[in-house]
């Protein structure tokens, strides 16, 4: 059975980022949040499998430094908001 964004508890995979490896070195492509379409549902910051989100007011800020460009966040926004783009693009 499938359960709602609602129903899943609050539980990151990592509750804290590599700090032994700037792992954002790797990335090839970055997530952008479109704030206004970010209905602050927490689904990217519970699937960010490292930590890399943060919540500020409920809104995902994304640490680059440790964000690798997997793009779990983007593919598991309800509503879409967070799109990735190459570096250097935006």
């Amino acid at each position: 059975m499938t359960k709602s964004h609602e129903e899943i508890t609050l539980t990151p995979i990592s509750d804290t980022p590599s700090t032994m490896n700037i792992t954002g070195l790797w990335r090839v492509v970055k997530p952008v949040v479109d704030k206004e379409k970010c209905k602050k549902c927490t689904i990217c910051w519970k699937f960010c499998p490292d930590a890399a989100i943060t919540l500020v007011d409920g809104e995902p800020i994304v640490d680059l430094r440790y964000c690798k460009g997997c793009g779990i966040c983007a593919f598991e926004c309800p509503s879409k908001c967070i799109i990735m783009v190459k570096e250097g693009e935006q």
